[in-house]
């Protein structure tokens, strides 16, 4: 197994384009976390974040972003601060601030500069700065994650290949409206029946089989992260053992460049976007 010196040696390197853009992403998780702290809002890392800490006590060597999760309670109170506020450097985005944007949870991001990401729907976004992930979970069962995020991103999709502005623009409120105003409120008494105990990422959201549990969650600790520490779950192998199974294993190379989000890192570390 490589070690991280290897591992960093490869995949990103001091001066490389992507260590470059990880140290922006650490200045941008600090000042996200500075907001949160002055305003007692509950968070801590997750998924490929935690993962790295956890691992690599930092970012994981090929990783591009950065996510961080909360209670849904949070999430909204958070949501409402980052809308009033006035930066010259950060703009919150969400439905809200961007009608392209579609996803039920919110990016903090640089106002300048541009990710190039490939997708359908990014040549339509207004923000596309740097960014940081901001995801909230609630207590609902997999059934009625899985049922609201079917629902909605099977409605959502074909507005990708509306051409004309004001229509593919009516289509989303519509469809936002529908699922989200109308739809969740049924599937989230549904999964009011929940036995187990489960979290998931808030109904409407693409990974419904992500689970979580507040007993590996809380009371909240800290892990060290790129010569920092930022909030942790309590018991980091079980919470990322529910999402990645073994997680201390190193995924293949195959995995690795799939991982990958910019076509530029991309190129970076392997010579071509092929």
């Amino acid at each position: 197994m490589p070690t991280d010196q290897e591992l960093k040696a490869r995949y990103n390197p001091e001066g490389s384009k992507l260590r470059n853009i990880q140290h922006e992403l650490l200045k941008i998780l600090s000042d996200l976390a500075d907001i949160c702290d002055r305003n007692d809002i509950r968070w801590w890392l997750s998924s490929g974040t935690l993962l790295g800490a956890a691992r690599h006590r930092g970012f994981i060597p090929w990783d591009d972003d950065v996510d961080i999760v909360m209670l849904r309670k949070d999430f909204c109170r958070l949501e409402r601060i980052l809308h009033n506020m006035h930066s010259d450097d950060y703009v919150y985005q969400s439905m809200r601030s961007d009608i392209e944007y579609v996803n039920t949870f919110g990016k903090f991001r640089k106002r300048e500069g541009e990710v190039k990401i490939s997708g359908g729907r990014y040549r339509y976004l207004n923000f596309k700065g740097l960014f940081i992930d901001i995801f909230c979970i609630e207590k609902t069962s997999y059934i009625a994650a899985r049922a609201a995020r079917v629902v909605y991103m099977n409605l959502q999709h074909p507005t990708l290949y509306i051409k004309h502005r004001w229509l593919r623009h009516m289509m989303i409120r519509t469809i936002e409206v529908l699922c989200l105003g109308i739809l969740n409120p049924i599937f989230r008494l549904i999964g009011l029946i929940n036995p187990k105990g489960e979290y998931h990422y808030t109904l409407g959201n693409a990974w419904p089989r992500s689970t979580f549990y507040a007993k590996d969650i809380f009371p909240l600790t800290t892990i060290e992260f790129e010569g920092r520490h930022f909030p942790a779950p309590k018991d980091t192998d079980a919470y990322l053992s529910n999402i990645y199974g073994n997680w201390r294993r190193l995924p293949t190379e195959e995995q690795i460049r799939k991982a990958i989000h910019s076509e530029e890192y991309i190129e970076e570390i392997y010579g071509s976007k092929q």
